[in-house]
This record gives structure tokens, C-alpha cells and sequence, in this order.
């Protein structure tokens, strides 16, 4: 479920934390924009475990590109074979 209609799907499959090294299973998805090139309503995703979330959230919020956080289970998923 996309609640902005407007997020990046995310792979489906094991989803893992963005942070640099960590492999531990995601829990959340830190959505994102870069205002000098997306549009207002485009939304990336940053996927974060429970031990990260916080720290990739002031990354992205000290560059105001967070908008907002919600748990995996809300984003919206995409089979990787089903892309061209």
C-alpha cells in the first residue's frame, strides 16, 4: 500500500536496512525527496532497521529530504522478473 501514491515500489523478497554494512532485515521505509531534483510528490525509499531508523531519518532530515516513515508492510512491492 502506497500511502502517498506517489513512493518507489520496493523490490519484494528480503528487504534489508540501507545503513552502510548492516544486513539486518528492514522494518521500516523511510520515505524521501530530494527537492533540487524530484518533484514535490515523488517519494524514494530508504528501507532502515529498528537500530537505524532513527540515524537515517536526521540523515535525511539535516538535507530536508525526509518526509516521512512507515513500516514495510505499507510499501508497495514489485517482483524484479516482472520489470523490463
Amino acid at each position: 500500500m502506497d500511502l502517498l501514491g506517489t513512493a518507489d515500489a520496493v523490490a519484494e523478497g528480503e528487504l534489508l536496512c540501507s545503513a552502510k554494512g548492516c544486513r539486518a532485515e528492514a522494518a521500516w521505509g523511510l520515505l524521501w525527496n530530494n527537492p533540487k531534483i524530484h518533484t514535490p510528490e515523488r517519494r524514494k525509499v530508504w528501507l532502515a532497521c529498528d537500530e537505524h531508523r532513527e540515524h537515517l531519518e536526521q540523515f535525511l532530515s539535516r538535507r530536508d529530504f525526509w518526509k516521512q516513515t512507515v513500516p514495510v508492510d505499507a510499501l508497495d512491492r514489485f517482483s524484479p522478473e516482472a520489470r523490463p
